[in-house]
């Protein structure tokens, strides 16, 4: 089996991991993380094996949305350090083998940016039509992304007496991009980053940055808002020939395709498979993969070079919007029942061990499918090591608390006073004394080997980025057998839902000679019989990694 040189496509194969730098090493003990903590931890990384380090938000910010809101697209938070400390990071990820991407921001800016201060200062501002204004809110505005917040997308401003837009916190104005000004100002953004060394962007939201329909300040209203997004592909493309731009679009099917540029495959490079997220949490309530193989085949073919990108938790809420009512109830049931589990009606916001009851084998069962799926996974920060969630904290807060690096205080992330820390450390059986990285490095079982073990042999396995999917019809509905085949080579991937054990009846193409099944995972090699029908069993929660060889091939790994 062989592919041609695909290093421009490179997210194509990746492992994504995505941290904020707050919450991952604190170096100079003051509670909060930093870049320096960050570069004494890539070789950790590396080990674990991966390949493109994602940075939330890091940016100079007053801390009202976790740092999402920005005062300064040019800078880095003094409390995580310099630039200069951002770009030693980034060289030394580089010199391991991982590209760095970070958080793209700019659909609205801080209320504190310069830019909004100018604006709502005067309405004869040149920094007025930066932002969205309006005498009158509109009548059919959508409903508020947080609803436990907001009543409204808009907010009154008593100096200029007129409304500006902010379809999140009311202290995040909207960046308004029917302004050339603002679309220049976001292109010299783009640029300054990638100079300094980034492979690329997380592009937040795109959805809400491509609405224009609620301007009304005199600027001409894009024709085509998908034109705007194809435009930041091409400078990307100009600036950076391997470049990615990955895209939190969380809509229905045939919108998230128009996003990819349908077969152009010219807008974004990689986008969230939010529906097929969803639909693996039903699956897993029900033990029954019937929900997760209609996601699967339901995506949009796109372009050859277009991804997904896989992943089970994130660090927002994990949101369950486009379930029914009914659907998102099964779920919420299963692994949230309780409020304070719950966020905006919509969402949970725990990691996965704990929903499980910390099941050592349905955690394995999930991850393990998670990198066999078609797509590329993307890891959040602490899932190579089963953390859990505090529920003590704020919101989306609860998921994003300090890296569990040793069984000390704060888990070894730092030791400053907890009163200190930007967030609760996780409590109880989730917490450093049960869940770290020191003592799951010296257990050869540990969940953190478990990681390292798939990571290795997805890296060795070009068809689960590259290879056409396929399903294999199965008697239980708890037993998803799904194929990618690749230049003639192809991988079975099993895995059981349910907490009994099954035996899936299997026919296979044999390759012209005879062939085995090499399994991915333990090195065992099985017989191919010559009708290729065999039976494979499966413990409960049980998953495997089978390639297809010819006996004839001699490069079997």
């Amino acid at each position: 089996m062989r592919i041609t040189d695909t290093s421009d496509l490179w997210w194509k194969s990746a492992v994504v991991y995505c941290l904020d730098v707050e919450t991952f090493m604190d170096w100079n003990d003051d509670g909060v993380g930093d870049f320096a903590g960050l570069a004494n931890r890539l070789d950790y990384l590396a080990e674990l094996g991966i390949t493109c380090l994602w940075l939330m938000p890091f940016y100079p910010t007053p801390g009202r949305d976790d740092g999402y809101d920005i005062v300064d697209f040019y800078s880095v938070d003094p409390r995580l350090g310099s630039l200069g400390d951002l770009v030693e990071v980034i060289r030394t990820a580089n010199d391991r083998g991982i590209r760095v991407i970070a958080d793209l921001v700019i659909n609205h800016t801080s209320d504190k940016h310069p830019w909004f201060r100018s604006a709502r200062a005067s309405r004869d501002s040149p920094y007025r039509d930066y932002y969205v204004w309006r005498d009158e809110p509109p009548e059919d505005e959508g409903a508020p992304v947080f609803p436990d917040a907001e009543t409204s997308n808009w907010e009154y401003d008593e100096r200029t007496g007129q409304y500006y837009q902010h379809i999140f916190y009311r202290e995040q104005p909207d960046l308004n991009i029917t302004n050339p000004a603002v679309r220049d100002e976001i292109a010299r953004i783009m640029g300054f980053w990638l100079q300094l060394g980034l492979s690329g962007f997380r592009v937040d939201a795109v959805p809400f940055l491509l609405e224009t329909s609620a301007v009304a300040n005199g600027s001409e209203l894009l024709p085509d808002p998908h034109e705007y997004l194809r435009d930041l592909r091409t400078f990307l493309g100009r600036r950076s020939g391997e470049g990615v731009l990955l895209g939190e679009v969380n809509l229905p099917r045939d919108e998230q395709e128009t996003f990819f540029g349908g077969d152009e495959g010219d807008e974004l490079t990689m986008q969230f498979d939010f529906i097929t997220m969803q639909k693996l949490y039903l699956s897993l309530a029900r033990e029954d993969v019937t929900p997760l193989i209609e996601a699967l085949q339901s995506r949009p073919a796109g372009s050859p070079d277009s991804q997904w990108a896989n992943f089970v938790r994130n660090h927002d809420e994990l949101t369950l919007d486009k379930l029914t009512d009914e659907e998102r109830q099964e779920v919420f049931a299963a692994f949230g029942p309780e409020e304070r589990m719950q966020v905006y009606g919509r969402g949970l916001v725990r990691r996965l061990p704990p929903m499980v009851g910390g099941d050592p084998r349905r955690i394995r069962m999930v991850y393990s499918l998670l990198f066999s799926l078609p797509g590329t996974p993307v890891l959040f920060y602490g899932e190579e090591i089963g953390m859990g969630e505090n529920l003590d904290q704020p919101g989306r807060m609860a998921v994003r608390t300090p890296m569990q690096w040793n069984e000390g205080t704060n888990g070894g992330f730092s030791a400053a006073p907890k009163s200190r820390l930007r967030s609760g450390v996780v409590e109880g059986g989730f917490g450093p004394a049960h869940v770290n990285v020191t003592s799951q490095r010296r257990d050869p079982d540990s969940l953190l080997s478990f990681f390292s073990t798939l990571v290795r042999h997805y890296r060795n396995a070009p068809e689960f980025g590259w290879g056409a999917f396929g399903v294999l019809p199965t008697p239980s509905p708890s037993v998803l057998a799904h194929t990618l085949t690749l230049d003639g080579g192809q991988v079975v991937a099993l895995h059981n839902f349910a907490s009994d054990p099954a035996v899936v009846p299997l026919t296979l193409q044999v390759p012209e000679g005879g062939g085995v099944l090499n399994d991915l995972l333990t090195g065992e090699s099985l017989p191919l019989p010559e009708d290729g029908r065999l039976e494979l069993p499966l413990g409960a929660y049980g998953y495997r990694w089978l390639r297809v060889v010819s006996l004839a091939d001699t490069r079997q790994y």
